[in-house]
């Protein structure tokens, strides 16, 4: 089978790991610390970066972070269900808000509309590595002072009117899952300005602890003694993975050039075809090309005919408003509701080969021949 989704590894990650391992040191330790730092000094701004175990974990403490607990924060349903789940988490009440029919992003006007005297927050998602309208989503949320999280788990470092996305919101959550633009394995990363909520998430996501086993480990003498002043979670990323990912990011241009040689290949290839419509990318928005997805009516027909070709394909997502538990905070979204049906997710990973992508294309040529 052709993947639709697939990670790129090279030796210099296995050799990271067996470093790793031979070091006796496999918790969070040094590479931990050296993947923030690294991360931070490649987005190149004055901010906080944290590495935890998943991108749900940073969301979990993310949302946190606001004090959302009976109160509404507006989100979007065309998300994995990581994103809702950690309103609900901290006792938040989700109210799912339509989308841009092009984009499949979060639409502004909507989420005026939804705004009450409980919401919160807004949780916006860059779906597929294309920004939201930021400029407009930061002017709604200044005018009725609410806080904004971005979900980057798409948008692995891109940008918004010159603007990297993890600098306009108030904190934003990255993703290192196998699928992601880059990847630990599994993983994700807080990123903040806000000292204070950067003091908060680091003791949280290390169960309360007031110091770890690495920071005690770094004085002159091993230091038994720390202290826990409030509830925490074991959120915290270990060396195994932080090796992993300090060589990824190394790679990154790299990976995120291939991706978009791939894109532009598709929408070469395929724009003629009228049964379809291809992804869009606004002049505000430099797109990380984490996924390609067309619309069809045919949606299912092809899927069935691709995998029968050795091709996969998926589709992101199921509406969240669509799960059983998720169904009493069920807000109207008619665009949301009609364009799900028609998404189709096609191979896109930096390990695509030319030939391989060239029998995708080709079959999806011959579907309606």
């Amino acid at each position: 089978m052709i993947n639709v989704f697939k990670p790129a590894l090279w030796e210099e990650e296995v050799m990271a790991v067996s470093q790793v391992l031979r070091s006796g040191w496999i918790g969070m330790g040094p590479k931990v610390s050296e993947f923030e730092a690294s991360f931070s000094s490649y987005l190149g701004w004055e901010v906080y970066s944290l590495a935890m175990n998943s991108a749900t974990a940073g969301l979990h403490l993310a949302v946190m972070m606001l004090g959302v607990e009976g109160y509404e924060v507006i989100t979007t349903a065309m998300t994995f269900v990581s994103t809702n789940h950690a309103i609900l988490y901290n006792g938040g009440i989700p109210v799912f808000t339509d989308i841009q029919r092009d984009t499949l992003n979060i639409e502004p006007d909507q989420i005026e509309k939804n705004i009450t005297s409980r919401t919160k927050a807004i949780i916006v998602v860059h779906y597929g590595g294309h920004a939201c309208d930021m400029d407009r989503i930061m002017d709604i949320a200044r005018k009725h002072n609410l806080y904004v999280i971005e979900d980057c788990a798409h948008a692995a470092w891109w940008e918004y009117k010159w603007k990297k996305l993890w600098t306009i919101g108030d904190i934003s959550v990255f993703s290192f899952h196998g699928v992601k633009n880059m990847t630990t394995g599994d993983g994700g990363m807080v990123v903040t300005k806000k000292k204070e909520w950067f003091e908060k998430i680091k003791k949280m996501r290390r169960v309360g602890m007031d110091k770890d086993t690495f920071d005690r480990w770094k004085t002159n003498n091993y230091s038994w003694y720390y202290n826990i002043d409030g509830l925490g979670y074991k959120y915290h990323m270990n060396d195994i993975a932080a090796a992993i990912g300090i060589e990824q990011l190394k790679k990154l241009d790299q990976m995120n050039a291939r991706r978009r040689e791939i894109t532009n290949r598709y929408n070469s290839e395929l724009g003629s075809l009228d049964w379809l419509e291809l992804p869009v990318m606004k002049d505000y928005s430099n797109n990380a090309n984490h996924n390609y997805v067309i619309k069809t009516p045919y949606r299912n027909e092809l899927n069935a005919y691709l995998a029968d070709h050795g091709i996969s394909t998926g589709v992101h997502y199921i509406p969240n408003n669509h799960y059983e538990m998720y169904k009493e905070f069920g807000n109207s979204t008619p665009i949301t509701e009609e364009v799900w049906q028609s998404l189709l997710t096609l191979p896109l990973y930096p390990m695509l080969t030319d030939e391989e992508q060239s029998f995708v294309i080709e079959k999806i040529k011959n579907f309606k021949s």
